[in-house]
C-alpha cells in the first residue's frame, strides 16, 4: 500500500519504520526529562541527598558533586555506547542491533529502580542505561536515513528528533502526576515506565525491513530489493521490475561496489581522501555545537533554574518548556523539508543566540526572585529560544548525521559524531551546577555566543543535501567545483540544477520524460541511459 509524494510512490511501512525507530528518540527524551523532576522530589531527596534534619526533605540538598554525577553518568554511558553502536550496527545489522541496545537499557533502568539509600547504584543504572541510549543515538538516525526515500528522508529522520522532544514531555508529565506520592513510588514509577518503551522499540522494529544498504553491503541484493520495494509501497511481485526500485538497487549497488574497493575501517573516518576527514570533524562539530545551544542547560536543570527566579511551582514552567519543544518540532519537520538544511541552522543560530541574551542579560541585570517582571521576561525568553531551537537545530544536526557521510563509513563517523555530542552532553551536565554557582544567569552568554558559532561554521562547511539520495550526497563534497555555499544549486551529471533533478524525478515515475532545462538550452549532453539510471 501507498501513497504519492511529488509524484512518487511512498509506503506505508515507510512511515511505520520511521515512527518505531524514533522510538530511540523518545527513550533518549525520557531519560533526559525525568532526572530534572526527580532530583526535586521528596522521597530521592530523603533517600539520595543530605539532610540536616532527617525525615524532613526541606532541609535535604545535593552537593554539586553528587547532583553532577547523577546527572552526567547517563552521559558517559551514552558516549562509550555510541561509539560501540557502528560495530554492533554494522555486525548485527540495523534492526537487530536496536533490539540488543534496547535490552541493555532496560536492564540499566532495573538497576535505578532497585536501589534503596546508595545514590551510587542509582548513578550506575544510568551510566548501564546511557550504554543502550547511546548506541540507539547512533543506530536510529542511520537506519532510517538508509531506508527511507529520498523525497521525505529529512522528514522522516527528523520524526527522531521529534520523539526525543515527546519523550521529555512525557518524562515531564509523569513526573508532575507522582510528584505528590509520599514513598518510593513517586520516582521509581517514573524510571520504570522507561522498560516499556524500550519493549515497544525492541520488539516492534523486528518486523521492519532490514536498511537495504546495510543488505547491500552483506551482498544480499535481493532483500536489498524487497527492502526497497516495501518502503515504497510496490508490490513484491513488481519489485524486480519497476523503475524506481530497478534505478534505486542500480545507485546502491555501484555506490556499495565502489566503497568494497576501499576498505572503511575507523582510521578511514580520518583520512583526506573524498573529504572524508573533512566530513568526520563536520559532523562531530555539529553535534558538539547542538549540545553548546544550551538547550540541555533547561533541560537538565530547567525546574531547578526556574525554582531560583521566584516560580512558585517550577514543575509546570517544565512542562510549558517541554511542550513548546514537541509542538515547535513539527514545524521543523516542514521547515528543513522545504528550505533545505543550511538556512534554517543559520538563521536557528542567530535567533536562538538572541534570545538567550536576553535570558542572560535580564537575569545579570536584576535580581528575579524580587522583580516577578523579570522572571517572567526569563521565562519568555526561554520559550522563545526552544522555539527555535525545536525547529531548526535540534532536527537538522540528526538528519544531517543520517545523511552526510559515505555507505562505507557511514557507521562509524555517525558513532564519532554522536559520541561528540555525548561528550559535551556529559561536560554540561556535570559542571553546570559549578558554572551557574559562580557565575549565574551570565552562563547564558555563553551559549550565546556558541550559537551564533554554530551559524557561521554552517554557512562556511556544511553541504546542501536535501532533495539527494545518499550516493548523490557523497558525489556532491567530493565534487571540487562545489562549495558549501554554492551546494543548494548542485545536481549530479545530467541535470542543470537541484530543482531540475526534483522535477525529473517526479516525471521519471510517471514515465514521462521531462526535458531538462539545461536539454533544451544545449548546455549540457544527453544523459545515457546508465548515468539517469545513477549506475
Amino acid at each position: 500500500m501507498a501513497f504519492y509524494f511529488h509524484g512518487l510512490p511512498i509506503g506505508w511501512v515507510a512511515i511505520m519504520l520511521a515512527l518505531l525507530a524514533s522510538m530511540g528518540g523518545f527513550i533518549f527524551g525520557y531519560d533526559t526529562g525525568q532526572i530534572s523532576d526527580i532530583l526535586l522530589m521528596d522521597d530521592f531527596l530523603l533517600r539520595f541527598a543530605t539532610c540536616s534534619t532527617p525525615g524532613d526533605a526541606s532541609t535535604c540538598s545535593f552537593s554539586t558533586v553528587r547532583e553532577g554525577l547523577i546527572v552526567s553518568l547517563l552521559s558517559i554511558g551514552t558516549l562509550v555506547g555510541a561509539l560501540l553502536g557502528a560495530p554492533i550496527a554494522d555486525f548485527l545489522g540495523r534492526r537487530y542491533a536496536m533490539s540488543v541496545e534496547c535490552v541493555m537499557f532496560i536492564i540499566g533502568v532495573i538497576v535505578q529502580i532497585t536501589s534503596n539509600h546508595a545514590w551510587q547504584q542509582f548513578a550506575v543504572g544510568r551510566l548501564i542505561s546511557g550504554l543502550g541510549v547511546g548506541a540507539l543515538s547512533a543506530a536510529v538516525p542511520m537506519y532510517q536515513a538508509e531506508t527511507a526515500p529520498s523525497q521525505i528522508r529529512g522528514t522522516l529522520t527528523a520524526t527522531y528528533q521529534l520523539f526525543i522532544t515527546f519523550g521529555i514531555l512525557v518524562a515531564y508529565c509523569i513526573s508532575i502526576g507522582t510528584r505528590n506520592i509520599s514513598n518510593s513510588a513517586s520516582w521509581r514509577i517514573v524510571v520504570g515506565v522507561g522498560i516499556l518503551w524500550a519493549l515497544i522499540l525492541g520488539i516492534g522494529i523486528l518486523f521492519m525491513p532490514e536498511s537495504p544498504r546495510w543488505l547491500a553491503a552483506h551482498y544480499r541484493m535481493e532483500e536489498a530489493q524487497l527492502s526497497l520495494a516495501r518502503s515504497r509501497g510496490i508490490p513484491k511481485e513488481e519489485a524486480k521490475s519497476h523503475y524506481i526500485i530497478v534505478r534505486e538497487v542500480e545507485e546502491i549497488k555501484y555506490s556499495v561496489q565502489s566503497e568494497k574497493q576501499i576498505r572503511g575501517g575507523w582510521i578511514d573516518c580520518f583520512r583526506s581522501q573524498d573529504k572524508t576527514l573533512y566530513r568526520t570533524l563536520l559532523g562531530m562539530s555539529l553535534q558538539s555545537l547542538q549540545q553548546l545551544t544550551g538547550a540541555n542547560y533547561f533541560f537538565y536543570y530547567g525546574a531547578t533554574v526556574f525554582k531560583t527566579v521566584g516560580l512558585s511551582d517550577s514543575f509546570v514552567t517544565q512542562i510549558i518548556l517541554g511542550t513548546v519543544n514537541f509542538v515547535c518540532t513539527f514545524g521543523g519537520m516542514y521547515i528543513l523539508e522545504r528550505f533545505g538544511r543550511r538556512r534554517p541552522l543559520i538563521i536557528g543560530g542567530i535567533w536562538q543566540s538572541a534570545w538567550l541574551f536576553v535570558f542572560a542579560a535580564a537575569g545579570t541585570a536584576v535580581d528575579p526572585t524580587t522583580h516577578p517582571g523579570i522572571g517572567k521576561l526569563m521565562i519568555v525568553s526561554a520559550c522563545m529560544f526552544i522555539w527555535g531551537y525545536a525547529m531548526t537545530w535540534a532536527p537538522g544536526v540528526w538528519i544531517l548525521i543520517g545523511e552526510t557521510f559515505p555507505t562505507r563509513t557511514r557507521a562509524k563517523q555517525g558513532s564519532l559524531s554522536t559520541a561528540a555530542n555525548w561528550v559535551w552532553n556529559f561536560l554540561l551536565a556535570f559542571f553546570t551546577p559549578f558554572i551557574s554557582s559562580a557565575i549565574s544567569y551570565r552562563y547564558g552568554f555563553v551559549f550565546a555566543a556558541c550559537n551564533l558559532t554554530g551559524a557561521v561554521v554552517v554557512y562556511f562547511f556544511l553541504y546542501e543535501s536535501s532533495n539527494l539520495s545518499l550516493e548523490n550526497v557523497d558525489m556532491m563534497y567530493i565534487d571540487p567545483n562545489c562549495k558549501p555555499w554554492t551546494s543548494r544549486e548542485w545536481a549530479p551529471p545530467g541535470y542543470a540544477s537541484r530543482q531540475d533533478l526534483i522535477d525529473q524525478t517526479r516525471a521519471a515515475e510517471a514515465h514521462k520524460p521531462l526535458a531538462s532545462s539545461a536539454l533544451e538550452e544545449g548546455k549540457i549532453e544527453k544523459p545515457s541511459e546508465s548515468t539517469t539510471d545513477g549506475s
